[in-house]
């Protein structure tokens, strides 16, 4: 199982970024795939996550009308559409992929077992 997530970079506040997640090696319909991130010193948090099998969407509350997760089946990717970007935005994004079949809580990191490496978004003020 390999993720790769992609398309961090330097942006001002207000402005917008689009993360990929490329996936391969499982089936991708039937895997959740999540976006995480983490802050210096901070823990870290669930973002958003997509269902590959539905569609279902989750979101957290402090990205909530900003960001938009999409699925690409045919390609495999999983987007992260990202406007309106804050300061308190900045940190490493990681994707991650569990099951949908053993996926409980979306949001909680310790429920995906194949983690990408991350990709670093900074918002300047």
């Amino acid at each position: 199982v390999q993720l790769q997530a992609s398309g961090g970079g330097l942006v001002q506040a207000g402005g917008s970024l689009r993360l990929s997640c490329a996936a391969s090696g499982f089936t991708f319909d039937d895997y959740a795939i999540g976006w995480f991130r983490q802050a210096p010193g901070k823990e870290r948090e669930g973002v958003s996550c997509i269902s590959s099998s539905d569609g279902s969407t989750y979101y957290a509350d402090s990205v909530k009308g900003r960001f938009t997760i999409s699925s690409d089946n045919a390609k495999n990717t999983v987007y992260l559409q990202m406007n309106s970007l804050k300061p308190e935005d900045t940190a490493v994004y990681y994707c991650a992929a569990d099951s949908v079949w053993e996926l409980v809580y979306p949001l909680i990191p310790y429920e995906y077992d194949y983690w990408g490496q991350g990709t670093l978004v900074t918002v300047s003020s």
